[in-house]
């Protein structure tokens, strides 16, 4: 696993980087509970290989997310539909009931579009990565990226507001 006089910064790394990635997984799968499963799988494999992850921990941890995330959608397209949960990452303070409610709309969008797109919006706009780094955790072109960002946005747009204008293919 990882030898014992870099176990610490390990530790640092899964202190700092474990909310973003939970973040990212609940984005991705819209369940907390898959969500932090997704999250402790990928950081075991993370210490598992340390020695080559240990460089950029976070981008290889984000990636095995990514992964674990597509392997997941591809078992449960081959099961019979799960009824998710209506659940909220983040407790919800008194008085913003109306932000709670924009935030719920806009994931129940997000959630109904294709993974790809799904994927591509959650790494560059909760992430805040940029097209080749999304490009890299999901492994697939800048071009792609670009195409899936701007078919995700089109499509929220044309949901959230029908009389915008777009073609979200």
């Amino acid at each position: 696993m990882i030898p014992h006089r870099e176990a610490a910064q390990f530790d640092a790394f899964v202190a700092g980087a474990s909310s973003r990635l939970l973040r990212t997984a609940y984005l991705l799968c819209g369940d907390r509970g898959h969500a932090e499963d997704l999250v402790q799988t990928a950081l075991l494999r993370t210490a598992r290989r340390w020695r080559a992850a240990r460089d950029q921990p976070e981008a290889y941890t984000r990636r095995v997310v990514v992964n674990l995330a597509k392997d997941r959608h591809r078992a449960r397209s081959r099961r019979l539909a799960e009824v998710p949960m209506d659940a909220s990452p983040d407790p919800v303070t008194p008085g913003r009931e109306g932000e709670v409610l924009d935030r719920d709309a806009l994931l129940g969008v997000v959630r109904g579009l294709p993974d790809g797109q799904r994927a591509v919006l959650v790494l560059r706009y909760f992430d805040d990565l940029s097209v080749e780094e999304t490009a890299d955790a999901l492994g697939v072109t800048t071009g792609t990226v670009k195409s899936q960002t701007s078919r995700a946005l089109a499509s929220l747009r044309l949901t959230l507001d029908p009389t915008a204008p777009g073609d979200p293919r």
